[in-house]
């Protein structure tokens, strides 16, 4: 099973520009048109947050319209730039019955067949920051202990500081709860979140926490303390996730046109 992570896709109102400078429409539908030309095809596409980049229908209605060529199952999590009444509201209908079992907080589990997705919602409407509470880690450690398959955790801020002071700073609140409640589930795979826009990992719980990078602009890497926040247009990516022989394979892929491939010798 192959399974394509996005994050970060900020999609505008048509014809705008996040921060006046990025064309989010343009990259998404890029990135879109590399998974198409993938060989194999991903299996389901998973979107980590910050879908949209200020909560509007209008917003979501192009989304869904860039993501259609994608043509799988595409499961999405809400982030800090999402709201989830205009999302719930765009989303629904044949591929995205899953928002149906959804409560208060926009999280569900999906079976992926030999693999079990479990989505947690991390948003604290109007605020940049996540936050766990307890009824969020509640559900989240019921659905950890009632099935024992493999199981992925998607969400959209990390569970863990980056040492990006800025970005830590709209960091996870509940982070350290959260990693008692996973470290004895042993199925726990991988933790798959957004928000960073960048690829970073980091060991939680005993498990793989991965952020994946936007299919726009990224977060500029500097940690030196007190560095202010700034992004740049280093090559948009997403990430493939490859389950095979009971392991989780992930690659991080750039999007654009590079020379090649060309064989060895």
């Amino acid at each position: 099973m192959l399974l394509a992570q996005i994050s970060d896709l900020h999609i505008k109102p048509p014809g705008r520009l996040a921060y006046g400078k990025v064309d989010t429409a343009a990259l998404l539908r890029a990135a879109v048109a590399s998974l198409t030309r993938l060989s194999p095809r991903p299996d389901v596409v998973l979107a980590t947050g910050d879908l949209v980049d200020g909560g509007h229908a209008e917003e979501y209605a192009l989304l869904q319209e860039i993501l259609t060529p994608l043509a799988v199952p595409c499961f999405v999590v809400a982030g800090n730039h999402d709201e989830r009444h205009p999302l719930r509201e765009v989303f629904q209908g044949p591929g995205f019955g899953y928002l149906d079992q959804a409560g208060e907080f926009l999280q569900y589990a999906v079976d992926l067949g030999g693999l079990r997705l479990l989505v947690l919602d991390t948003v604290v409407p109007g605020e940049g920051r996540g936050q766990l509470c307890r009824e969020r880690l509640r559900w989240l450690d019921e659905r950890l202990a009632e099935d024992r398959r493999p199981t992925l955790v998607a969400m959209h801020h990390p569970p863990f500081a980056t040492g990006i002071e800025h970005m830590d700073d709209m960091g996870l609140e509940g982070a350290e709860a959260f990693e008692s409640i996973v470290a004895p589930y042993a199925h726990l795979e991988r933790i798959l979140c957004g928000h960073l826009h960048r690829s970073i990992q980091c060991r939680v719980g005993g498990t793989i926490a991965s952020v994946c990078p936007s299919t726009a602009h990224q977060v500029a890497l500097d940690l030196r303390p007190g560095a202010s926040g700034a992004f740049i247009m280093e090559p948009p990516g997403y990430q493939l996730h490859l389950w095979q022989g009971g392991r989780l394979i992930s690659h991080t892929c750039p999007v654009g046109d590079f020379s090649g491939p060309f064989p060895f010798g």
